[in-house]
């Protein structure tokens, strides 16, 4: 008897063993980038681009301009590429300095038969650098699209930071919203601008606010170069984000950087310090509880896209990212910052 129930306990493992690797999945990538102060050549009498490394160049800003899309572009067309088969479905970007440098990249070799579609709005940023989002118009369909001023003042003055943009739209048949973050800078030591990046985070929070009072448990991503550590007040007390599955409840944020962080992970390297400022964050209905049900549009791995081409092999930044600008001069790099992606996936 004993010998028989265990041939059948068994047998029903290997059953549903057979039964999970036989099914099949949609998966969808979602990145973050920070393109690293993509500008155009051309003066904008509006707003000081003359301080971006492009227009400090001396020379050669056309074929700089245009190298610096090649190289961002090959970056995009492989994020993800491994398991979906296809670049990002949705990725949201930042440092770029309007919607034109954001159409002649969609438009480059690697990428324009992905036909990206582009979600941008001015910011009022002083040095004019902007949030956009790209997406696949095959697979997401953006429904409402807003951008919000995060309102941030600094002994009675206002800071021009970037807006945050939330994009609302169905990834094939499921509605998502997406925000769009770029946090104001450690300009003047950590300590000094951490209220601007906690008013930044509390501005997330309303946008949270306002998409719950039409969908009571929404599937929200916040991504963006945020400036500040999984670790920090932004996320651990305003936005009280969970780092371990089984904390998240209804409602909750999960931040799969946190233990990224921990580990000795990191997106970007300054002044000998080592930071993990790009991340993306999920509300808990985008989270696989254990239970292994992907009958809808759950996490299934996060991570940084940090391959060997992308870091500096020589030189006073080796280890970190490759950047493209240094000390007034373009170095032939991508970006000072590596993307971060995400694979959502379901049951076909």
């Amino acid at each position: 008897m004993k010998k028989t129930l265990l041939l059948l306990s068994i047998c029903s493992i290997s059953i549903a063993f057979s039964q999970q690797k036989s099914k099949e999945y949609k998966i969808r990538t979602v990145a973050f980038y920070n393109l690293e102060n993509l500008f155009d050549t051309i003066n904008d009498i509006t707003k000081n681009d003359e301080a971006s490394p492009m227009m400090e160049l001396k020379g050669n800003r056309s074929k700089v301009y245009w190298d610096k899309i090649d190289k961002l572009s090959t970056v995009i067309s492989q994020i993800g590429k491994d398991k979906s088969n296809t670049s990002p479905a949705i990725i949201g970007v930042c440092e770029i300095e309007n919607r034109t440098v954001l159409e002649d990249l969609i438009k480059s070799e690697k990428l324009k038969s992905k036909r990206y579609g582009i979600i941008h709005y001015e910011s009022p940023d002083k040095r004019g650098i902007d949030v956009a989002l790209l997406y696949q118009q095959r697979y997401f369909k953006p429904v409402h699209h807003q951008s919000f001023n995060p309102n941030i003042y600094r002994d009675g003055r206002k800071v021009y930071t970037r807006d945050q943009l939330l994009v609302s739209g169905y990834l094939d048949d499921e509605l998502i919203h997406v925000i769009v973050n770029h946090w104001p800078s450690r300009s003047g030591g950590e300590m000094k601008s951490r209220p601007l990046r906690e008013k930044a985070a509390y501005q997330n929070t309303k946008i949270i606010e306002q998409i719950k009072q039409k969908e009571e448990n929404p599937k929200i991503l916040i991504m963006g170069d945020f400036n500040d550590d999984p670790t920090n007040n932004s996320f651990k007390e305003v936005l009280k984000t969970k780092d371990k599955k089984e904390a998240v409840g209804k409602g909750d944020l999960y931040n799969p950087y946190e233990s990224m962080l921990k580990k000795g992970f990191n997106t970007l390297g300054y002044r000998d310090n080592i930071n993990l400022f790009d991340q993306i964050v999920i509300t808990s209905h985008l989270l696989d509880t254990g239970e292994n049900d992907f009958s809808s549009y759950k996490m299934f791995k996060a991570a940084i896209f940090n391959k060997r081409f992308l870091t500096n092999k020589r030189g006073r930044y080796k280890g970190y990212p490759f950047r493209s600008f240094s000390y007034g001069s373009y170095t032939g790099g991508y970006s000072d910052h590596y993307p971060v992606y995400m694979y959502l996936i379901k049951e076909k």
